[in-house]
Parts: C-alpha cells; sequence; structure tokens
C-alpha cells in the first residue's frame, strides 16, 4: 500500500477550483469539489500533456485550457473531445486542515 503524501492545506484551494501539486517526476491536481469534498487526478490532459492548472473548474468537471476537453474529476471520466482518454485518480484524506494524496 502506498503512503499518504501532504499535499497542501485544504484552505490553499478554493471551493471549485484546484492547484498543482508535483511529487518527484509526477504532477498532480488537487480539487475542492462545490461540496467541499476533495479530489485528485493526474495533472496531464490525456491529449497533449497539457497541465490542468489553468483549465477552468465548474461543479465536478475540469476543462482543459488548450482544447477545451473536459473530464469528471471525482472519476477521471474523459466527458468532451477530443479527450477519449481518462484521467487518473487517487484516493485523498483530509486531517488537521492538511490534504493528504496516495499515489
Amino acid at each position: 500500500m502506498a503512503d499518504w503524501i501532504d499535499a497542501c492545506a485544504a484552505d490553499d484551494i478554493e471551493e471549485e477550483d484546484l492547484i498543482r501539486f508535483d511529487h518527484g517526476e509526477r504532477t498532480f491536481a488537487i480539487y475542492r469539489s462545490p461540496d467541499n469534498s476533495f479530489f485528485c487526478t493526474d495533472g496531464l490532459c490525456t491529449h497533449e500533456q497539457v497541465h490542468l492548472e489553468d483549465g477552468l473548474v465548474m461543479d465536478y468537471v475540469i476543462e482543459c485550457p488548450k482544447h477545451n476537453g473536459q473530464f469528471d474529476y471525482r472519476t477521471g471520466k474523459a466527458l468532451r473531445a477530443p479527450v477519449c482518454e481518462n484521467l487518473g485518480t487517487y484516493p485523498v484524506k483530509v486531517e488537521g486542515g492538511r490534504v493528504f494524496i496516495q499515489i
């Protein structure tokens, strides 16, 4: 089982927004949903490997800033062309005001 990694403070992420988190050679996106839940996906769009950090978050959807492909960040499911490959998702927990991800 992978270890939990302290990624950021919960307050670092505004509601319906995301932050970039880099760990080792990998990059992730951590989201705060409208219902104050937290989610984590791979940080790069599966279409052209553009980082999602500058994308638009609407409800439970992240829209890639380059070609406007969309994903449901709760499940990683690709929702709109040109993306057709889902994003990887990772478990998240919040303890003591900190967001932890398991990769």
